[in-house]
């Protein structure tokens, strides 16, 4: 009850991001049902296309992941745990919206899919699904819950993971505030309490001898005012600016399981005496070792990402920088784990789709249907999404910064300028790699 209600009182925008996972939750879902529908009527064959399905069903995942991530009403804060919110609870509330989302759009899956098969309101599109779908033959019950139930489970699961750890140690800490004794506090204390004897005396009706001794006496005792009651003025201590963050430790062996994958691919490419496996969109002539390092290929951009990330900022401030180069570095190299793992990701998909769109030419039939191109689509949207998504978090965690810097007196188009040259610098870095992994990685599917 406590995450739908966070759910229903969330800002649009989180509320938007959620209906975005819900949508792709519904795409892979009905991609795993249009599986089954297929293994109904063609059983050889269908645990590759079952494979197949893995890959936006992993970029379903992580942006759920990156979504959760980036809702404030989940964010671990101090004073939460005295009531029974700490950082579990809260992962565990994260969960439970990704769940519901995920759910929402299994839900949406099934209802197109029975609909599509003519169970709901009749054959649509003139029955031209229904050999796809193995329209007219019962499903089984258990295949179709089971497939519904992936996406909401690992989801879940992947969320609850990922956020458990976090604590309120990440967290900007509050200004501590000390009391500090100023140097005249004492002697500022004595003459105003003189004074304030010297008025009351003036208008006492006793004796002007009486009333200055009794002044003076008061005067000297208030002078003598403990320390624990003068230090009454509090001034702010700054509070400790953390050390900077090492340099991620996988661009060493990104960079070894890239070239591991490509010299896989085009070592497997030579010997084509072996039989393709039966995958849609088939390539005439690769192999499962081709497919094998292609996959190398992209798990190494994905651990290589944060490195180069951080590369990229480490260069963006060498040789005497500037105010706006030496913020723009120095932020790359503390959002480089943040933001790299889901560039990296994003490299490796585009320079997947690049390589596949080069085996053709622009007269070439391709052999690519609507559940490949619904697949593609899933895996490219969902992977720039979880990019977004990480910047928009770097950017929420950069909150005090910026306002510290704001109260300094550095003006908005500073800010702006150094998010521009950080988004040109990574623009100019991991386009000709993306580039450059796509050439190397069709060159063995088209020699």
């Amino acid at each position: 009850m406590l995450a739908l209600r966070l759910g229903l009182g969330a800002h649009p925008l989180v509320l938007l991001r959620r209906l975005l996972v819900a949508a792709a939750s519904a795409g892979v879902g009905f991609l795993l049902l249009c599986t089954l529908g297929w293994a109904l009527d063609h059983p050889a064959g269908s645990q590759a296309r079952l494979l197949w399905c893995l890959i936006p069903l992993a970029a379903t995942v992580q942006f759920a992941v990156a979504t959760a991530r980036t809702d404030q009403s989940t964010l671990p804060r101090s004073g939460l745990s005295a009531v029974g919110l700490g950082p579990a609870r809260l992962a565990a509330l994260a969960a439970s919206s990704t769940a519901v989302s995920c759910t929402l759009g299994s839900a949406v899956a099934l209802l197109f899919f029975l609909h599509l098969r003519g169970d709901l309101t009749g054959m649509p599109f003139d029955g031209e699904a229904a050999k796809l779908l193995a329209a007219g033959r019962p499903l089984p019950l258990g295949a179709v819950l089971t497939l519904l139930a992936v996406v909401p489970v690992l989801a879940t699961a992947a969320t609850w993971l990922a956020l458990r750890t976090r604590t309120t140690t990440g967290l900007r800490p509050a200004p501590v505030r000390a009391r500090v004794r100023p140097a005249n506090a004492t002697a500022a204390t004595a003459d105003s309490a003189a004074d304030t004897d010297t008025d009351r005396a003036s208008d006492s009706t006793s004796d002007t001898t009486s009333a200055t001794t009794s002044a003076t006496a008061d005067a000297s005792d208030s002078a003598k005012v403990p320390d624990a009651a003068v230090n009454e003025a509090t001034t702010m201590t700054p509070a400790r600016v953390p050390d900077p963050a090492p340099a991620p430790a996988g661009l060493p062996w990104g960079v070894a399981i890239t070239a591991a994958g490509l010299a896989v691919e085009t070592y497997a490419s030579r010997g084509r005496g072996g039989h393709p496996p039966p995958l849609p969109g088939h390539f005439d002539g690769s192999s499962a070792g081709v497919l094998a390092g292609w996959a190398l290929t992209a798990v190494g951009l994905a651990l290589a990402g944060p490195g180069i990330t951080h590369l990229c900022g480490w260069l963006l401030q060498a040789v005497r920088p500037g105010a706006i180069r030496l913020l723009a570095g120095r932020t790359l190299m503390a959002e480089a784990r943040r933001i790299g793992r889901p560039l990296g990701v994003l490299c490796a998909v585009v320079s997947g789709a690049f390589a596949a769109s080069s085996l053709y030419g622009p007269g070439d039939e391709r052999p690519f249907g609507p559940l490949t191109g619904l697949g593609a689509a899933l895996v490219i949207g969902c992977t720039a999404a979880t990019v977004l998504t990480a910047v928009l978090e770097a950017k929420q965690a950069r909150v005090s910064t910026t306002e510290s810097l704001y109260r300094l007196g550095a003006p908005a188009t500073l800010l702006r300028t150094a998010a521009a040259v950080r988004a040109t610098t990574i623009l100019v870095v991991f386009a000709p790699l993306t580039w450059a992994v796509a050439a190397l990685a069709a060159v063995p599917l088209t020699t």
